[in-house]
């Protein structure tokens, strides 16, 4: 999925995706939120802590596009919120997508660890291993 993205968009830059899905970005002022993903008449917007360094909203940016790419119909604060349901599967997919669009496969052909280069691209090192080694 995101060899697709990348090749239609010819980037791996989350902005740039975003701005080419027509989804705009706000930065906000949250406490306990790092971002989420909403929709209001059609409109797409993607929320990020503006308290956070550039490379983890940058990081953010890109799991919000994964859910909005895999889960389009799935509203995971209301499933957090009033639900039973379990969202680590939901939350696991949107940061594996972030993780494959941020950290560029010839990082590691190059001979960087996966958290070598998940240093390098801004990725949380504790996500590195979502990152499926390439061959």
């Amino acid at each position: 999925m995101v060899k697709r993205i990348t090749d239609k968009y010819h980037t791996n830059d989350p902005l740039l995706i975003a701005s080419h899905k027509q989804i705009l970005i706000f930065y906000e002022d949250f406490k306990n939120v790092w971002g989420y993903f909403n929709s209001s008449r059609r409109v797409m917007m993607i929320h990020v802590n503006s308290n956070l360094s550039e490379e983890l909203q940058r990081f953010v940016i890109a799991h919000e596009l994964g859910h909005r790419i895999m889960h389009p119909n799935v509203n995971v604060p209301f499933l957090r919120s009033n639900t039973l349901h379990s969202i680590e599967r939901i939350e696991r997919e949107a940061n594996q997508f972030a993780v494959e669009l941020l950290v560029e496969d010839q990082l590691l052909l190059d001979g960087l660890t996966i958290y070598e280069a998940a240093a390098v691209c801004g990725v949380p090192v504790e996500l590195a291993y979502l990152k499926k080694i390439p061959r």
